[in-house]
């Protein structure tokens, strides 16, 4: 089969097309893929990191980071966690504060890719502190969102009760 100029312009355009429809599906599948909450909330001090770059791990050991501890009680520090992430968008889906075992689902702001971030408040001497696991559902790399998300809600808490702060 011989195509002219006109016949290979209409594949190329059809190929195009049908790219461009398969990202378009592909993006509404990350966009609206349905949320699976339970398997979502895992202990942040039992996890096993992922082999992929997409998280970001904050506990006591073995982590990326730890968190300071606060001279407040769990409950209070739970509360205080719960009303940074719900200001930055966080939608609590599993858990809750008064357990204060929670997890939250985030969505990148262009695209809505989602991220789920557990926080485990730990009680330590007469205050707490606590272990959070921040992680991206879809792709190899999150361009380093979950971090940056943690550290945000981190330097919010600031020395909100930190022991010697």
């Amino acid at each position: 089969m011989v195509l002219d100029a006109a016949g290979a312009r209409g594949m190329i355009r059809t190929g195009v097309i049908a790219a461009l429809l398969a990202l378009g599906l592909g993006l509404l599948y990350v966009r609206f893929a349905p949320v699976d909450a339970a398997a979502r909330h895992v202990d942040p001090l039992l996890v096993e990191r992922p082999g992929r770059p997409n998280h970001h791990l904050i506990r006591p050991a073995g982590g990326d980071a730890a968190a300071p501890v606060y001279t407040r009680p769990p409950d209070a520090l739970a509360r205080r966690i719960d009303e940074i992430a719900r200001a930055d968008g966080a939608e609590l889906i599993a858990g809750s504060v008064a357990a204060g075992h929670m997890t939250y689902l985030t969505r990148t702001r262009w695209l809505g890719f989602p991220d789920f971030t557990t926080i485990k408040v730990l009680p330590a001497g007469r205050g707490a502190t606590f272990a959070a696991f921040a992680r991206a559902r879809f792709g190899q790399s999150d361009m380093g969102v979950n971090r940056a998300r943690l550290e945000r809600w981190m330097a919010e808490l600031g020395d909100w009760g930190a022991a010697g702060g």
